[in-house]
């Protein structure tokens, strides 16, 4: 198959890519910045340089692929001039134009856990939009994919274990936290991809589920902080130690928002009710072991 992947070499992008291409597939990888061209091409992918701003270009590239992922970039949440709801909306429009004017058939779009609620979900809400403009594409088949909490946020952490000695936010503690590696979405992205499918489906992933506790302890024991706690604080205090960081008040209101969703059941109510039968490969034990090493070189 021909098989267009957005995000260039990502965190999901690049993991995805290559089981792609062990496969046998014919991939193209969007990147925007010319760094990457080689990198992409080393891993047996051809490179399209362009951005996903471009509705264009995106046509373009998009035109006699047999499928497509889209995704919506990473923003800086430190730019105070950045409107991210703009910003996520203007990409999604771009993706849906360019699906209707490429004829492409088979497309996965990475949305959220939470993009259900209409509300209420904080930053989540722009993927309820954009999962209600793609749903109105006819001719088309769309898998929406709702991964949940992300290991890699962990990360930003770090300097709150440094400095504390311990995780402090409005959500987790008691309550569970469905995380995932991004690994494991890859997966479930390629197995999607390379699947028929007539009309629309939403599909969530997830790799452990575990409460804030359980997570600070698996943490703790690999960067050599046993008794790491995870604290839980109020809204008030996980906005206001957002925004002390420099965070864009808009954005952190918005993360504050989610987090409090998680932790009181509405952000995640859906996945529950649909959970995946089987969780993915990768615990957070595994994951543990890169973050200590991210925590040692800082």
């Amino acid at each position: 198959m021909k098989i267009i992947i957005t995000g260039s070499l990502g965190n999901i992008s690049k993991p995805l890519a290559k089981a792609l291409i062990k496969n046998g597939h014919q991939i193209t990888v969007i990147a925007s910045s010319n760094d990457r061209k080689s990198e992409i091409e080393n891993l047996g992918a051809s490179a399209a340089i362009g951005s996903v701003n471009d509705v264009v270009f995106l046509t373009e590239t998009f035109t006699g692929a047999d499928a497509v992922y889209c995704m919506i970039p990473r923003a800086n949440y430190f730019d105070p001039n950045l409107d991210l709801d703009a910003f996520t909306r203007t990409i999604g429009n771009n993706y849906a134009e360019a699906i209707t004017k490429s004829g492409v058939k088979r497309v996965v779009f990475l949305s959220s856990v939470g993009a259900h609620l209409e509300s209420n979900s904080g930053i989540i809400q722009r993927y309820n939009e954009i999962e209600a403009v793609l749903n109105k594409l006819s001719d088309v088949s769309i898998t929406f994919m709702r991964p949940t909490s992300f290991y890699y946020n962990l990360l930003a952490y770090i300097p709150q274990i440094k400095n504390k000695g311990f995780i402090a936010t409005n959500y987790g503690a008691d309550e569970l936290i469905p995380w995932v590696s991004p690994n494991d979405i890859a997966e479930a992205i390629a197995e999607e991809l390379t699947t028929p499918l007539d009309g629309k489906k939403i599909r969530y992933v997830a790799s452990e589920e575990l409460s804030g506790h359980q997570t600070a302890k698996i943490l703790g024991e690999a960067i050599g902080i046993p008794d790491l706690k995870w604290n839980l604080i109020s809204d008030e205090e996980t906005l206001n130690g957002l925004i002390s960081v420099g965070m864009q008040p808009k954005i952190a209101k918005g993360l504050v928002e989610m987090y409090a969703g998680l932790y009181n059941g509405l952000l995640a109510e859906d996945y529950y009710q649909n959970r995946p039968a089987v969780l993915g490969k990768t615990k957070l034990a595994d994951y543990a072991k890169e973050f200590a090493a991210i925590f040692n070189q800082n």
